[in-house]
């Protein structure tokens, strides 16, 4: 009889040594679904934030039960469990990266603390580098230090799936998908959730700005809009003129176009016939005169005429 106890415990021991945990059959970061936790929620679950804290817990399970950015995480035989639905399927996240508000919920709000938990502070962070070791501690350096005042929102809770409950809840992976990018537009902040929510296509691109054209400005490249062609020779064309003063550069030849051209004047200082030019000499005499001298000046004149 003893002889068979042992060869059942010797069995025992050889098939737990071949089985790989689960940490080493999974990538690092967030694992593949469908990990059973033992886990199996009819309704949708009572939430109540935690004070100071953008994470919620569940009172009323008997489980390590939080929602945090967009997300279910559950920490349970030493591992952490995240799902974006609130009964799985869990995926299996690495302690190096879960999230540093996930890590600093205070122990008084895990509804089933493990056995190391004990003589920690209630309401201080579990000792993560003691449990994880001076390597993760390293990694994760500050993790337990932040600024308790500029404490982000918490995520609004995903009450749409109140009515996925019993026979309704989706089962498979890309129908819980399907119903969160239709009914759930929160956008995650956390790297790690942002990782998780990328192939459901949550985080769409913004919209690229239209590029306006360019508008000119400047009194100089105003001017230039009203400025018209002239025409060789003619009158310059009017334009209203703008608002603004013209710069120096371009006022200088407006008023060197207004100046009377050496030709013209040339053309008024040419000599006249002599005939013409005795003719206005007489004109001006007779205008110089009283008007009686003239008149009978005029007659003589007129009489000599005559007699010639």
């Amino acid at each position: 009889m003893r002889k068979i106890r042992y060869g059942v415990v010797v069995l025992l021991t050889l098939l737990c040594c071949s089985v790989p945990p689960a940490s080493a059959q999974l990538s690092i970061g967030i694992g593949l679904p469908n990990v059973s936790i033992g886990i199996n929620l009819p309704l949708f679950p009572d939430l109540v934030r935690v004070p100071g804290y953008p994470v919620y817990y569940a009172p009323r399970l008997d489980a390590n039960y939080f929602f945090y950015d967009g997300m279910y995480w559950v920490y349970q035989d030493d591992n952490w469990y995240a799902s974006s639905w609130y009964n799985g399927p869990w995926w299996l996240v690495e302690p190096d990266v879960v999230p540093l508000y996930i890590l600093r919920i205070p122990v008084r709000y895990y509804r089933q603390p493990p056995v190391y938990f004990r003589g920690w502070r209630s309401n201080a962070p579990p000792r993560w580098g003691e449990h994880w070791g001076p390597q993760w501690e390293q990694q994760r350096r500050g993790w337990n230090k932040w600024n308790r005042s500029s404490v982000p929102a918490p995520a609004p809770l995903p009450v749409y799936q109140r009515r996925y409950s019993g026979d309704r809840y989706p089962r498979q992976v890309e129908q819980q998908r399907r119903l969160q990018s239709e009914k759930y537009r929160y956008q995650p902040r956390d790297r790690a959730v942002r990782q998780h929510f990328q192939p459901q296509g949550a985080a769409a691109p913004a919209p690229a700005r239209r590029q306006e054209a360019p508008r000119m400005s400047g009194p100089g490249q105003q001017n230039m809009q009203h400025q018209a062609p002239r025409q060789q020779g003619g009158p310059a064309v009017q334009h209203p003129q703008p608002q603004y003063k013209a710069p120096p550069q371009q006022r200088g030849p407006a008023l060197r176009e207004q100046r009377p051209q050496p030709g013209a004047v040339q053309r008024e200082q040419a000599p006249r016939p002599q005939g013409q030019q005795q003719r206005l000499q007489q004109d001006r005499g007779r205008a110089q005169e009283p008007r009686g001298q003239g008149q009978e000046q005029r007659k003589e004149e007129e009489g000599r005429g005559r007699e010639r």
